[in-house]
């Protein structure tokens, strides 16, 4: 119901950090040396990409997807002075980066302080601690966080509640397919859905394409996803290549490595009976971490 890596960023030691000349970072291992790993990642690949770098990792970049911002949406400012005059009772965060994307959208109307003020009664309630940051950096207090970072979360604290007649604002992901709107208007809630980016079709078919096909021949060892429409898509352009079967034997024979930011994310490969590999948190630097175990290089190097 959501994307796990709605703004994951690395954990700090695994962020790019180039010396004063302006120089890549050094290697904290090696332990990636010879690996090519396929970055199916639009948002953040950058960092990604750096961070498995510096284990020595060559680096594939194969975005899926592209992020399509609202900042002049029309709507979205419509929506926002809608809430400014007839205030929310309940206000829904689901992603740090939506957030800071709405609020400096209200801000470049003209707004922002009026919108800020005009959320400043509602029960905020963040999907996690990156859109619980945005809220507070916005100068909000955020009433309940969801720690496990997924929107079903979300839907069960405030469906405890009676919702009939609350007019419930929801701060969207990527592709809004959430199911919350839907979840709140069936208890009798009064919805006004926000989505600040959206997900569109990848920039580099080429590239997305030649991914699929190294993963299904050999070329590549690993692929990593950071978000579930993300992951759809590349599988979606694998089983149109005619490929996915031979990624499905790879993966399973343990030849293909396909780690997943979180469980989320994983889905569409379970859904395929793809195996995934998961971090613990999640972020960024975790998922780096937990693929450069599984090559036997030591978590402690990046920790």
């Amino acid at each position: 119901m959501n994307n796990a890596d709605d703004a994951p960023t690395p954990d700090s030691a695994d962020a790019p950090t180039p010396d004063s000349a302006g120089a890549p970072a050094p290697l904290l291992s090696t332990a990636l040396t010879g690996r090519r790993i396929v970055v199916a990642v639009d948002r953040k690949a950058g960092e990604l990409s750096t961070a498995l770098r510096r284990h020595g990792a060559e680096i594939e970049h194969a975005p899926p997807m592209s992020t399509i911002p609202h900042i002049d949406d029309a709507a979205l400012l419509a929506r926002s002075r809608e809430l400014i005059t007839a205030t929310p009772q309940i206000l829904v965060a689901l992603t740090g980066i939506g957030f800071r994307g709405w609020m400096e959208a209200a801000d470049a109307a003209g707004i922002g302080e009026e919108l800020r003020t005009a959320l400043a009664g509602a029960r905020i309630v963040a999907r996690g601690p990156k859109a619980r940051g945005a809220v507070q950096r916005a100068g909000l207090p955020v009433s309940w966080t969801a720690e496990g970072e997924v929107a079903a979360e979300v839907a069960e604290h405030l469906l405890a509640r009676d919702l009939a007649g609350a007019r419930i604002a929801v701060q969207h992901h990527g592709s809004g397919s959430d199911g919350l709107d839907a979840l709140f208007t069936e208890a009798g809630a009064e919805v006004v859905s926000l989505t600040v980016y959206r997900w569109g079709p990848t920039k580099d078919a080429a590239a997305l394409r030649a991914s699929v096909e190294h993963a299904g021949s050999g070329t590549a060892d690993a692929v990593v996803f950071t978000s579930a429409p993300g992951a759809q898509a590349w599988l979606e352009d694998a089983e149109a290549a005619g490929t996915l079967p031979a990624i499905r034997e790879r993966a399973r024979a343990g030849e293909l490595l396909l780690a997943a930011v979180g469980p989320v994310t994983a889905a569409p490969l379970e859904e395929r009976e793809l195996p995934s590999l998961q971090p613990e948190r999640m972020r960024l630097g975790s998922l780096v971490r937990a693929v450069v175990a599984h090559y036997g290089g030591s978590t402690s190097e990046s920790a």
